[in-house]
Order: structure tokens, then sequence, then C-alpha cells
């Protein structure tokens, strides 16, 4: 089945990738002093004379640096911390690993080692997988140690037996790669999870036309394992191969990222191709789910999102980049003023992009050795206002992402603001806001659950709901108070507003309705203040009586406020807080209001228990009519009620009637009217 995909293609000023603000500064490469950095725990080593002079270590998630001097016992080939800080493994040689323990950033001073099996047995290279776990990976196998760091040794767990040529290790899934065989496709997986390596199911790398004779073609760098939306997945980049290495002949084709995902019971997959449109120098990096490749010549970027709709055959998805031709933003480095002044040059430099010295690092870490700088890249999202040429796959990416509803938010607002939106079909806008509800709704089967104390698997089974949390959601508060608020309080005169008002809030409430999700009464407000400012009374009646509208307090309240343009809509205000359960005392207050004394009281003695009625208000409502024989019925029914319920018709104090007691006699004296209490509450 072959879907339709957008590119979308990024302009020179919308940058929608960035460096962090806040460079790390470190001491370049030199002579004599090397750089190494560690994935794990995201710290760049600074190592002087081997050590002897000093190690400098730094990284994004720490507050100050570590200072320390090691032995020169040779070049160092790595080095790295445990996850706590607290023992240092160093490797100086292709046979060992030497450790020392750490207190308070300290070195100890005492170093123990820990070399290789076998003769013939060289280090590849090793990494820390938890604080005590250490796993040395060998030309002829992985060797999974514990460090017992109080008595100076390591214990070993396990070996697995495999002839490497490279290993990629993820930290976030605890994820180890290996490649074996002559042509370095032969991946095999190992998960390391509760204090365990466990073999996971090898797979291949497929290479269609394998060069001959057989080399190495698949190399560390273009081997990435990574968590893309909770799933343990491995990005393999391939480029385009001379069938024979010494041919003259440049390269032709363009490279791929073929995506194979690492299921639970069975082997890895091949589920994705991401189509890239350029060949040459790549890196990948990994940003909020996305997969972001750098090309160094054309010193551009493009994203992808492997869940956003592709060309499927069944069984793998292609995909062409949502975001092309993406330039991360110019970045300048300060200049300390001093030597600004000397050499008379600008306080701030500007830092060459894409620089072929830059290596990438995962996820999202980018180093300049040479330079002396390590940076986060970061996403911008705000440029994507601009760039709303498909609002459908526009959300379906935003809806995926991590801190996107400001720009959610902005796009929406352009869609569905009068005039902008002209040119945007309103069965499109609708499609948005299924997409938006859809999330919506997820959260509130989420919010449901929690209170109800179900667990998810229950609740999914009972409801049939197969949600989960949402990265962003624009509820029915956002659309009114951002964008449907503003849009009345500056709409120009004219008809025409209007009537795309009732058009695009016609289309949520369909979409709300469509996901079972209940329509706020300020929702519906919106659509009958439009329908009534257009005069179009027939479409609003057709609403309430077709009871279309959710019954509420508040929309009763609004249709009361109609009736001077449409006096029907009080009978339908007076239906409506009729069918709901506790409006009766607001009927009252209404009827009341409308000089309708008799009909109050004949609906209060009807629908409110009778010792709950106020005889002050009703009296004192029946003295405002000014009509005599309102009041004597109205008087006579709260002294029969007082006869009936205490024994005696007269007031008591606390209900402050002595006031209606004195004009009763006024007008009647001691004496009985001629007007009967049940003449008096028939008469409407």
């Amino acid at each position: 089945m072959e879907m339709s995909h957008t590119t979308i293609e990024a302009t020179e000023t919308n940058f929608l990738l960035q460096l962090s603000q806040t460079a790390i500064h470190f001491e370049p490469v030199t002579k004599i002093t090397n750089v190494f950095y560690d994935e794990v725990t995201r710290q760049v080593f600074t190592v002087r004379s081997g050590g002897a002079t000093g190690v400098n270590v730094k990284g994004p998630k720490m507050k100050n640096p570590i200072n320390f001097c090691v032995e020169d016992k040779g070049a160092v080939q790595s080095i790295k911390f445990s996850p706590d800080q607290q023992i240092l493994a160093i490797q100086r040689t292709s046979k060992s690993v030497e450790f020392q323990n750490f207190s308070n950033q300290v070195p100890d001073g005492v170093e123990y080692s820990q070399p290789c099996r076998g003769s013939s047995t060289i280090i590849i290279g090793f990494v820390w997988v938890s604080n005590t776990d250490f796993i040395l990976v060998t030309n002829q196998g992985i060797e999974h140690y514990q460090v017992i760091s109080d008595k100076r040794y390591l214990r070993a767990v396990k070996n697995h037996s495999i002839q490497g040529n490279w290993f990629v290790y993820c930290p976030l899934s605890g994820l180890l790669l290996v490649s074996s065989g002559p042509l370095g496709t032969s991946l095999q997986p190992y998960l390391f999870k509760n204090h365990q390596l466990l073999r996971l199911t090898k797979f291949e790398v497929d290479f269609p036309n394998p060069p001959q004779p057989a080399r190495l073609c698949l190399v560390e760098r273009d081997v990435t394992p990574t968590v893309l939306y909770n799933k343990m997945m491995v990005l393999v980049l391939k480029h385009p191969i001379k069938p024979n290495p010494t041919s003259s002949r440049e390269v032709t084709g363009k490279s791929e990222i073929v995506v194979y995902t690492l299921c639970k019971d069975s082997p890895p997959r091949k589920t994705h191709i991401l189509q890239l449109e350029t060949s040459g120098k790549l890196a990948v990096s990994i940003l909020d789910n996305l997969i972001v490749v750098h090309h160094q010549a054309s010193k551009t970027s493009s994203v992808f999102d492997i869940n956003l709709t592709g060309e499927s055959d069944g069984r793998v998805v292609t995909l062409h980049p949502f975001l092309a031709s993406v330039t991360i933003r110019p970045y300048f480095l300060n200049i300390p003023a001093s030597a600004a002044m000397l050499n008379h040059e600008p306080s701030k430099m500007s830092c060459e992009l894409y620089s072929p010295n830059w290596v990438f690092f995962q996820p999202n870490i980018i180093i300049d050795a040479l330079l002396g700088c390590l940076w986060s890249l970061e996403l911008v999202l705000t440029p994507l206002i601009d760039m709303a040429e498909n609002p459908c796959e526009l959300f379906d990416f935003l809806l995926q992402r991590t801190d996107a509803k400001p720009t959610a938010m902005a796009v929406l607002s352009r869609l569905m603001c009068f005039p902008h939106s002209l040119s945007v079909d309103l069965p499109v806008l609708g499609r948005v806001f299924d997409k938006l509800n859809e999330a919506y709704r997820n959260q509130l089967d989420i919010e449901i659950q929690s209170q109800i104390a179900m667990p998810a698997g229950a609740f999914q089974l009972a409801t049939g709901s197969t949600s989960r949390r949402p990265n962003m959601v624009i509820d029915q508060t956002n659309i009114y108070s951002r964008i449907l608020s503003p849009m009345i309080e500056n709409k120009p005169a004219g008809e025409a507003c209007d009537r795309f008002i009732v058009a695009i809030v016609s289309e949520y409430i369909r979409s709300l309705v469509q996901y079972h999700i209940p329509v706020q009464h300020f929702i519906y407000e919106v659509l009958i203040e439009a329908f009534a400012r257009l005069g179009q009374f027939y479409q609003l009646h057709q609403l309430f009586q077709y009871h279309a509208v959710a019954d509420s307090k508040p929309l009763a309240c609004l249709l009361l406020s109609l009736e001077s343009v449409y006096p029907a809509a009080y009978q339908l205000a007076i239906d409506m807080l009729k069918r709901i359960s506790n409006a009766n005392e607001e009927i009252v207050e209404i009827l009341l209001s409308k000089n309708k004394v008799l009909s109050a009281l004949r609906f209060a003695r009807d629908m409110i228990p009778i010792e709950s009625i106020s005889a002050r208000k009703f009296l004192e409502a029946a003295q405002n009519s000014q009509d005599p024989s309102v009041f004597y019925g109205v008087y006579q029914y709260f002294q029969q009620r007082n006869q009936r319920a205490r024994g005696s018709p007269a007031f008591l104090k606390g209900e402050h009637c002595e006031v209606y007691s004195r004009h009763f006699k006024l007008l009647f004296g001691d004496g009985d009217s001629n007007i009967s209490l049940s003449d008096s509450l028939t008469m409407g």
C-alpha cells in the first residue's frame, strides 16, 4: 500500500536545530593532550601527558569538573568512570584494564588491573553497564565482571564467545551490539538486565552486492542502537559501495538508513527504510524520538519520524524526511575581552557548523576536539508555525513531541482564526480536530483509570481503550481561551466571521462527540451567540428542540439573555432547567424575576420540600407585584403551611416576615378575603 508523504523544506532563516547555548569547554587536542568521551556518563576526559600532568573531567550534568593525576604508564587508549563516579577504569594496552577507586572525587592512589582471557586475545573496548558491572569486549568474546572495589579485584560473572570486529552500546536500553563475520554484517545483540548479560537472537544486515574479495564494509560509526517510542531499535547507515575498491569510478546512488526493531520473543526485524537525499559523510543524532541525519558536505540535516505514515509493502515502511535541508542555527563563541583587545578581534567568533572536526555521539552530543567544545543538539519547533502546508501531517508530528504545545497552539490559531484560515478546507480542519481529540480522549481514559484504581490491562480490556499517555493535550479550555475568545473579541464587523465561527465550532463539537468527550458549556455558548448575531434563530431552536446541546445552567442563563431578541428562548431555558435535576431554585428565581409569583409558588410547591421554601422571598415578590389578590394567595399559602407544620399560622421570628404580616393587615384587616387559596394558586 502506498501512502503519500510530504517533505517540508526549511528556509535559511528557519533554524529547526541549534547547539546548546552554553558549550562545555575543555582543553583542545594537542601533541600531549588527548580527549575521550564516555556515552554512558556523558563525560569528556582531557588527559595530559598520559595523566601525569592532569586529567580533567567535565559533562553536561556535572556541577563542577573533576581534576586529578594518575601515574604515566603509557598512552591512554580509553578512560571511563563508573556511573556513580567511584571507580575509574583506564586502558593503556590491548591486554588489560587498570582500575582505581575514588572517594570525594579524589583517587586513593592504589591501582588494580584485570587482564583479558587468552594469550591471543585483544581488547576492543570496555563499558560500564552499572556501578559495579563491567563488560570487557575482545576479539574472542564478551567478558562480564563484577567489580569488588573494597577488595580491589574483579569477579568473573560470565563469558560469551564471539569473534568480534567492533561493538556499540546503548546506555538507554542496556543493549550491546557486537559485529562479527568478514563483512561485519553479523550483529549479535546482548541485553544487560538485572545484573545479567542476556544473549539475544543474532541478525544479519543484508548487503545486496557484497564486495569481492570480502572486506569489512559495516563499521562501528554506521550502526546506532537507540530507543524510539519505547522500543529498542538499531539504525544501520548503508552507503553505496564500489564493487571494486581499486576502481576509479565515482560511487553513484544515495545512502539509506535501515531500521531494525528488536522484539521481545522474536528475532530483530527490518521495519523501516529511511531514504536519504545524499551520500557521503553522514552522522546520526537522536532528538525527542526523531532521527536526525547530518550531511557534512552540504552542511544540512534531515529529520525523520518513524511514527509518520510512509510507503509500505506490508512489512517494511519506507520514509522520506519529514524535514529536509534543515540547517543548524549559527553559533558564536565568546572570546575573552583581554584576548579580543590584544588581537584586535571581535568579542565573538563564528563557529564553523558541520565542521570536519565534529564528532557525533549518542544521543545528541557534538564534540569539536580541536576547538575544545561539547554541545547538546536541540530541536526548535517554533519555525514550524510557518510551515503548515499539510496541517494533518504537521499535527501528527507535533503530537509526538515533548514541549510542543505552544507551537501546536500557534499553528492551530492560524488555522482557526478568521480570515487567515479561509484557505483551509473545513474537512482538513476537522481531521486536525480528530487528531487532537484522540489524544484528549486518551488522557481522559488515563485519568478515569487512575480514579478507579484499575490496572492498565484490565481497564483496556473492559473499555477497549488502547490509550497511552499523550505528550500533549489540547483541551476545550485551551481552544476557548487561546483561540475562540480572542477571535470573538477582535472579530471584524459583518456576517462572514460569524458564519466562519459557526462552521468551525460545529466541526469541533462534531469531533468531540465522535470521541465521546462531553462538550463544555462555553463551547456551546460560542455557537449559540454566533447564531444569535446572525439571526439564525430557527437553527438555534433546532439545536435545543432535538437536544443536540447538553443541558447546563450556564446555557439556560444564556438563553434567558436572548429573550429580548428571541422570545421563545425563555421557554427553551425553562425546559432545559426542568431537565436538570438540581435546577429547581434557579427556575423559581427566573419566574419571580418575571413577576410570575403564583407560577413560581406553584412550581416550588410541586418540586421543592415544603419546609425548604423561603416565605420571605415569595412574600416580597408578591408585595412588589402590587396585586392584592396575589399577595393574599401567597400569604394564605404560607399560613396554612405553618399551621400544618407547627400547629400555628404565625411566622417564626427567624423568618423575618413581620413586615409582610403588617402589610396583610393593612390590605385585608383581620377578616377573610373573597379569594380562596386554591383560586389564587391557579391564577397565572
